[in-house]
């Protein structure tokens, strides 16, 4: 693994990366991270079983959509918040007349506001009906696959192919510089305390148990590993 100011950086083998991303997941959690956005990264981390080109491109554009604005959460179409900020105009004015101008101004930013939502609603649908196209079959042809949000930012990319099969780049930085520097000191303490590292891999265990008439004992934690 390298070290430097813009992250941890690993390159090797689709093992070795995964591996990459286990240590740091755990370190992460070691070091006190959860939430919401540990959960985020958590489930974009490449893993064993997936392949680059499929299921972490999936990923990354799922990660990178365009996410809903306060409009779109509050469940309102850009046409009613228009309708409503008309409503709010014309309270406006009647508050004007009657010399109360206070309520005019609060009345008029309101309309603002509504107006602002509904362009920033409608403006978000035309993204995302055509993100799919841009993004999926575009961008990822000519951008490292990545992931970013408040607790973390990686990407990962093949580099080449040589006589052990496909090799990659997998980087990794913790945005909190303080999160960073303990996530640093553990990943120090598994080089040199664990000597191997068992990647996680998803297991078909229904065959298994109609063989065998018996029921398989519960899959550990997906981002918790163990030593020999």
């Amino acid at each position: 693994m390298e070290e430097s100011v813009s992250g941890f950086k690993r390159r090797g083998a689709w093992a070795e990366i995964v591996e990459h991303g286990e240590r740091i997941t755990r370190a992460l959690r070691d070091a006190g991270a959860d939430g919401e956005a540990f959960e985020e990264w958590n489930e974009w981390r490449p893993k064993s079983h997936e392949r680059l080109g499929e299921d972490v491109s999936e990923k990354t554009a799922e990660q990178a959509s365009v996410g809903e604005g306060e409009g779109e959460k509050a469940g309102k179409e850009p046409d009613e918040d228009l309708r409503t900020a008309g409503e709010k105009l014309s309270e406006s004015y009647d508050h004007v007349e009657r010399g109360d101008n206070g309520e005019a101004v609060d009345r008029w930013q309101d309309s603002i506001n509504y107006v602002a939502r509904a362009a920033d609603s409608a403006g978000r649908k035309a993204l995302r009906a055509v993100e799919g196209t841009v993004y999926r079959k575009v961008m990822t042809q000519l951008a490292p696959y990545y992931f970013d949000n408040e607790l973390v930012s990686a990407n990962v990319q093949k580099t080449t192919r040589g006589d052990d099969g496909d090799q990659f780049i997998f980087e990794v930085n913790v945005n909190d510089d303080e999160l960073k520097s303990a996530v640093s000191d553990r990943l120090a303490d598994y080089e040199s305390d664990v000597d191997r590292w068992h990647v996680d891999t998803e297991k078909e265990t229904s065959v298994a148990e109609a063989v065998e008439g018996v029921e398989t004992p519960p899959e550990r934690d997906d981002s918790r590993s163990t030593t020999n």
